[in-house]
């Protein structure tokens, strides 16, 4: 390892540069219409934290600003991730995201799913217009991911090679349908899917690494995984480490921007200190997510 942490923000262009990359690209972000944001956050002001402290919301700016931050440390391409949390809701969640994307050359097109007999129609609509990420989130939605209706969507996002950011695992809090059973089930019907584990499983990481190494589209990423805050909640088993070593292909960079209580230069530094080597934060920072995404150089403008 011969990088140094960012310690701020303002030294993530630094990490990037010397690593050799042309910046960041960040497959779990967060980018949603304004009064579905405020409900979100409304969310995690409330939420409780085992140890206490609460969780605060570090970049709680307006959306622009949110953006100019992301651009200013270097992230040459994001997400706009949202979820619904009822039936009616998808669909229009992924107009507003393919419009934010055709606004913002650098998001990736965006989209998601609920389990209604609309699902499959929407979500063959949304690749046709372009969507490269969808988003499921089982813990908020509060479905069961082997519901008949999303049959087709898994075989149809199966087919189209576009990868899937699921939150499974049972924290910060567990829903009726989180852990690696439903999902795994989904995974052994559908085994050439192209499934992103946010938060790396957390709350059972062991499993959620296991089906990645079952799988071979299987990915996991690096939100709050590892940062201060989450080794309150789910701290990383040290014995899992060398097995990720051993895949670097299996680990993406994703944050949850704009939703954490710590600088977005914090999960940065918190992967450099697992003394991985400096191809591992290559393949992690850049270029898996790019793969994922599809994105080429071409895609977006280089970070100055």
């Amino acid at each position: 390892m011969s990088v140094a942490p960012p310690l701020s923000d303002a030294e993530v262009p630094a990490f990037w540069r010397a690593l050799g990359l042309p910046g960041l690209v960040d497959i779990h972000t967060h980018f949603m219409p304004e009064r579905v944001l405020a409900a979100v956050w409304r969310y995690f002001d409330d939420a409780p934290v085992p140890g206490g402290g609460g969780w605060p919301i570090h970049y709680r700016v307006d959306e622009a600003q949110r953006v100019a931050r992301l651009r200013a440390m270097g992230v040459r391409a994001f997400t706009a991730l949202s979820y619904p949390h009822k039936p009616d809701m998808a669909e229009w969640l992924n107009g507003w995201g393919a419009a934010f994307a055709d606004g913002h050359p650098d998001c990736v097109a965006s989209a998601t799913f609920y389990p209604e007999p609309s699902a499959d129609r929407y979500v063959a609509e949304a690749l046709d217009g372009g969507a490269r990420v969808f988003k499921a989130h089982l813990q908020v939605g509060a479905y069961d991911p082997r519901d008949p209706l999303l049959t087709p969507v898994w075989a149809r996002l199966s087919d189209a090679g576009v990868a899937v950011v699921v939150h499974a695992g049972s924290g910060p809090q567990p829903g009726p349908f989180t852990g690696p059973g439903p999902f795994g089930e989904v995974l052994r019907r559908h085994p050439d899917l192209t499934a992103v584990i946010a938060h790396m499983g957390g709350g059972e990481y062991h499993e959620f690494l296991t089906l990645a190494l079952r799988y071979p589209n299987v990915h996991l990423d690096t939100t709050m995984t590892f940062t201060d805050f989450m080794a309150k909640i789910h701290r990383y088993p040290a014995d899992l480490l060398p097995v990720l070593a051993e895949h670097p292909d299996r680990v993406v960079l994703g944050t949850d921007f704009p939703n954490i209580p710590h600088p977005y230069a914090h999960q940065l530094e918190v992967l450099v200190g697992l003394g991985m080597s400096d191809d591992w934060l290559r393949a992690v920072c850049h270029d898996n997510g790019a793969r994922l995404l599809g994105v080429g150089p071409a895609d977006v403008p280089s970070p100055a």
